[in-house]
């Protein structure tokens, strides 16, 4: 098998949702993502140029399992976006204005360490576990 060559392109990811209304305020409102095509039981988003399509089926929605990483219970399933740091102190400062509640606050975690990165964890009304994060150098995104 021949060497992937790495592209950063936009990915895409469907989610199971309780309601597509509360999907459109969290993600649209509060989030900031454009809405794009939709239909009565799904709706595409704009994550920060990535494709993400909320799905109703409420008996899927929510995280159940969480692992420990760096002294932290994070939520096994999640998805979420690596900012720049200065785009990640801006949302960081957005939602706590929001009064949202955070899973893991905002922090920087791996202090002083290969990968030091600055991250966050939140549900979204469904119970969907999302992270954003941010490295001060992006190059260490990958490093061991």
């Amino acid at each position: 098998m021949s060497e992937i060559t790495p592209v950063l392109a936009p990915f895409h990811l469907a989610f199971p949702v309780h309601s597509i209304a509360a999907a459109r305020e969290f993600y649209g409102d509060l989030l900031g993502c454009p809405e794009g095509r939709s239909a009565p039981d799904w709706v595409d988003f704009n994550f920060y140029g990535h494709q993400i399509v909320a799905h109703l089926a409420p008996e899927e929605a929510g995280h159940r399992n969480t692992s420990a990483v760096d002294g932290d219970a994070v939520p096994v399933r999640h998805f979420g976006v690596v900012l720049p740091m200065d785009q990640w102190h801006v949302a960081a400062d957005k939602l706590k204005a929001a009064n949202l509640s955070f899973i893991i606050e905002p922090h920087i975690r791996f202090k002083g360490e290969v990968g030091e990165q600055a991250t966050m964890f939140f549900l979204d009304p469904s119970g969907n576990a999302l992270e954003l994060k941010a490295f001060a150098n992006i190059a260490s995104l990958f490093a061991k």
